[in-house]
């Protein structure tokens, strides 16, 4: 063999050996992909991003509920004797004086701010549980409103349940305790029973607080009368809760402090939230 021949030859091999090792990826040719099975299959098996669900808003558990609150008496009534003590219907045929004053503590803080005080908090609370919350009054510093409307705003406003908030002022300074008042024997049909029932879940309530009834007023804690008109004028459940007695000064003093007040606002919801998820 010629020298030239086999240089040529030589280069044909040399050619043919580069072909078959190249670094390019080689088409398979029996489905026109690029790249080994392995590679394809990791290719195919990248997850893709899927977009996060909208967590589902979870209801409050009074949500759809109206609570109507009685803040007793007001901050005005004592300069304003002539409309405090005109005459209006007691609900039983009878007449009844517009509204009182209210008790205070030995250190003179109010019965009406304290009233005030407390439904603000529970206010406040029932409406992060969902309720909507209407109050008799709109704020501190003014008169009444009367006992009639404070026992018809409730029905008036689509309320499902009526708690009037106050504070008692016995004489005795060592009188101690709660206790509810509930309509007896109402005006209203369909009335007394569910107000006894939210009266007992109140105590409960109360109880677990740990905030004792006052032992004058039954073993329960619960007195049904007939001359309260805020509750002869009630077409819903109601209960007028004595959170304590404001001349005792143990009591006093927890109805003076910021948290005392919050320890009955929070009693109050528990026993509106029980009676209403019953």
């Amino acid at each position: 063999m010629s020298r030239s021949l086999w240089i040529t030859g030589l280069l044909a091999s040399t050619m043919l050996l580069a072909g078959c090792s190249g670094a390019g990826p080689a088409e398979n040719p029996s489905t026109g992909t690029v790249g080994s099975p392995a590679e394809r299959t990791s290719a195919a098996a990248t997850p893709v991003p899927t977009e996060t669900p909208t967590p589902t808003p979870v209801e409050e558990p009074l949500t759809g509920f109206v609570v109507a609150v009685d803040p007793g008496h007001n901050g005005g009534n004592a300069a304003h004797p002539a409309e405090v003590t005109a005459p209006v219907p007691d609900g039983r045929g009878g007449i009844k004086a517009c509204n009182t004053t209210g008790t205070a503590s030995a250190t003179d803080y109010p019965e009406h701010a304290f009233n005030w005080e407390v439904a603000a908090a529970v206010r406040e609370r029932l409406e992060d549980l969902g309720a909507e919350v209407v109050l008799s009054r709109e704020d501190d510093e003014g008169v009444g409103p009367c006992v009639d409307e404070r026992g018809q705003f409730a029905g008036d406003a689509g309320a499902d349940v009526l708690v009037s908030i106050h504070a008692n002022g016995t004489e005795d300074t060592s009188a101690a305790g709660f206790h509810m008042i509930v309509v007896e024997d109402s005006p209203h049909a369909g009335v007394d029973e569910p107000s006894r029932t939210l009266a007992e879940d109140m105590v409960e309530a109360f109880g677990a607080a740990d905030l004792a009834p006052n032992p004058a007023y039954g073993d329960d804690g619960i007195v049904a009368r007939t001359d309260i008109a805020g509750l002869n004028h009630a077409k819903v459940p109601a209960v007028l809760v004595e959170c304590g007695e404001m001349r005792n000064p143990d009591e006093a003093a927890l109805m003076e402090s910021a948290a005392g007040r919050e320890r009955y606002a929070a009693a109050i919801v528990a026993g509106v939230q029980e009676f209403l998820e019953d």
